[in-house]
């Protein structure tokens, strides 16, 4: 048998092999039993600290709809589910193939898209799925660098390079947080890319859609919009409707913003690419996939439909406050020169150049039970670590938090950041202002 041993993983930090090495052999000493309490335990443990006890400004994640989560332990999930809807390969699903005829048309309808294609494990999956549609190895993307926040999966280091495409940086204007889209235009003259990649990991404002969609029509190239953190605006009509605009493409994720099961989807008007989707999916990649997350994402979907303009405009009147409140009281908030607001989405900026780098500020305010985590900036960069800091207020919106909440949350901040205090002596007065509030907003009720 192979050696499965930590010790063999030497491509693995060595901070990161001797904390699995701990854990892995504190386990391998316990009895079943015992490893029995531990998993409740620290199932328990987690969602005590991350559903209740953390102002969870993390803008990867979401609280769902607890029907939703319910749907996830269902046993629709273990069941095997090839194939498409009225001809299953597996029987008995009589029943359960018409959620994916449910989910599709609400999608459909919630993005105003001809076609969705919702069987893929998640975001960065869907990425994958759109490269396969659109390229073939070897050729050229353009896609936001780093400092623009593009995502690993654009990058040679990701799905990208890993289906063997050739990525180069898309021209961004930072003094607007856009595309530059004459330097694009030259670029993309010269490079001849099949894909255009826009959006990404962290999105202050709208792109210009369009004028991309324009370059790529000169040269016969796709456009692909990552929306992985922006589905809930979208849907919610609060930020940019990307298809509308021009994207030949639009992947997202399905929690973060959206506020979902995590999971992905691809969505486009072309024909053509839908049909090269389906069978990338079917029987290509996907084949079998979790119908319980089909379940729980019919659930977040109507969520959006009844209560997402409402939520969308909520997180983005957040993200505004927080932002104030945070440059009122001395935080280095990240403004774009050409810009005269902080932000349009529910993402927020900090420089984190003066706090020692995004990474570190992170893990010094965690213990305060404060989640935030590091991005890049277009800002002079730090050895060793990421040059900003990265917000989102999806989460705290959807716990009820309101623009009148954000300076109390920007005090905290502050007390670590600015005023140096010990993020243990926040963490109590971080959990009071997280224990006032205890509903979830924006949800359906369920069936009556």
């Amino acid at each position: 048998m192979p050696d499965t041993s930590v010790t063999s993983n030497n491509w693995l930090p060595a901070e990161v092999a001797t904390f699995i090495a701990r854990h892995e052999a504190r386990y391998g000493a316990m009895p079943l039993l015992a490893l029995d309490g531990e998993l409740d335990r620290l199932v328990t443990d987690h969602e005590r600290l991350v559903d209740c006890d953390c102002i969870n400004l993390y803008a990867g994640t979401n609280i769902p709809n607890p029907r939703a989560t319910a749907l996830l332990g269902s046993t629709l999930g273990s069941r095997p589910n090839l194939g498409a809807p009225g001809a299953k390969y597996n029987k008995g699903m009589v029943h359960a193939e018409q959620l994916e005829i449910m989910l599709s048309m609400l999608l459909k309808k919630l993005f105003k898209a001809d076609f969705v294609e919702h069987r893929v494990g998640s975001g960065s999956l869907a990425n994958l799925y759109a490269y396969m549609a659109t390229c073939k190895p070897g050729d050229a993307i353009m896609a936001f660098s780093d400092a623009a926040a593009g995502h690993p999966t654009h990058h040679e280091i990701g799905a990208a390079g890993l289906y063997g495409l050739k990525v180069h940086e898309v021209p961004f204007d930072t003094a607007k947080m856009d595309v530059n889209v004459d330097a694009l235009r030259d670029v993309a003259k010269r490079i001849r890319p099949r894909l255009i990649i826009v959006a990404g990991s962290m999105c202050l404002f709208p792109y210009n859609v369009a004028a991309v969609r324009a370059v790529a029509d000169e040269i016969g190239a796709y456009v692909l919009y990552d929306a992985a953190h922006m589905g809930g605006l979208i849907a919610g009509g609060a930020f940019q409707r990307p298809l509308v605009e021009g994207a030949h493409l639009m992947t997202g994720s399905t929690y973060k913003s959206f506020g979902g099961p995590p999971s992905g989807v691809v969505l486009t008007n072309s024909p053509e690419l839908a049909e090269k989707l389906d069978k990338i999916a079917f029987p290509g990649l996907t084949a079998n996939f979790d119908l319980s997350r089909t379940a729980a994402m019919i659930v977040a979907v109507m969520d959006l439909l009844e209560f997402g303009s409402t939520y969308a405009k909520a997180c983005v009147a957040n993200a505004q406050a927080l932002a104030i409140a945070l440059d009122k009281i001395g935080i280095a908030v990240f403004k774009p020169s050409g810009r005269d607001q902080f932000t349009t989405s529910q993402h927020v900026a900090l420089d984190a150049r003066s706090y020692g780098g995004g990474n570190a500020a992170s893990a010094r305010i965690e213990p305060a039970n404060i989640l935030f985590t590091s991005i890049g900036l277009p800002l002079p960069a730090m050895p060793g670590d990421a040059n900003g800091i990265r917000i989102g207020t999806q989460e705290i919106t959807r716990w009820g938090f309101k623009p009148t909440d954000m300076a109390d949350i920007a005090a905290l901040i502050a007390r670590v950041l600015v005023k140096g205090e010990l993020a243990a002596s926040v963490r109590p007065d971080a959990m009071a202002l997280r224990h006032r509030f205890q509903d979830i907003h924006f949800i359906r009720k369920g069936a009556v």
